[in-house]
């Protein structure tokens, strides 16, 4: 009973956290750890608990979602699948030690190309450089990262929806738990296959993480925008110090 109530409250932090920012699998994957599951299947396990909460938490932002152009979010969802299978395929034939020493540096990236947007923003225009809304390139780059490392995958979307000008959080948030859940159709469908989930588990957590996903969403648009962006930001930062300390480990 002790585990079971471990799972549930992991995986209904998790829905919270990544319907507000990203970054739930650092709740799953340790309780995963903790109960005695092997490390290669708790990974496993925990995206496909995480997965159905990011469809709640988009759901949760619905009218915001509804408000984009349906072309854009067609081509978004075309990229985002792409990518996710590139980058899930990618995970099969390469090495988790190479990526491994990258990701600190992806998420330390993402952070300050999010906390420092309109810096960014106004340096581009100054300089005559554009990065076109929807534009495949940067969707397809994310979405290959989600699709090989789900970890910290909201702040990086979030860093592009925000270089890309965006600037309602409640739509910017909509859309990334969106694009998660496709990124991680592809992941969550490899793993299954391979016959590496846990599945009571899995069931248990992706249960907490749908309520998760829907509290978060709420909690998201009652809260005001700069704790919302201050939250996002102390994740991403929180995330990569984790990261940078595993590699100095």
């Amino acid at each position: 009973m002790s585990d079971i109530f471990l799972l549930i409250i992991a995986g209904f932090g998790a829905g919270i956290v990544n319907a507000l920012a990203g970054g739930g699998t650092f709740l799953t994957f340790p309780a995963l750890v903790f109960i005695g599951i092997p490390p290669v299947a708790a990974n496993a396990t925990s995206a496909v608990a995480v997965f159905p909460g990011y469809l709640a938490a988009a759901l949760g932002f619905r009218e915001e979602i509804s408000a984009i152009p349906r072309s854009d979010l067609l081509r978004a969802c075309l990229a985002s699948l792409l990518g996710g299978l590139v980058g899930g395929l990618l995970l099969l034939v390469s090495s988790n030690e190479i990526f491994a020493l990258l990701v600190p540096f992806l998420l330390l990236i993402a952070t300050l190309a999010f906390a420092f947007q309109n810096f960014i923003q106004k340096a581009l225009s100054q300089s005559g450089v554009r990065i076109a809304s929807y534009g495949w390139i940067g969707l397809m780059a994310v979405s290959i990262y989600g699709g090989y490392f789900n970890g910290g995958l909201g702040i990086v979307l979030l860093a592009l929806y925000a270089l890309w000008g965006m600037k309602d959080l409640n739509q910017m948030n909509g859309l990334k738990n969106a694009m998660s859940f496709v990124i991680s159709a592809i992941s969550v469908a490899t793993f299954a296959i391979a016959g590496i989930v846990h599945w009571p588990e899995a069931l248990i957590m992706a249960l907490a993480a749908i309520a998760g996903g829907f509290a978060g969403a709420r909690l998201a648009k009652v809260l005001p925008t700069i704790f919302v962006r201050g939250f996002v930001i102390l994740m991403g930062f929180g995330m990569a110090f984790v990261f940078f300390g595993r590699l100095m480990a």
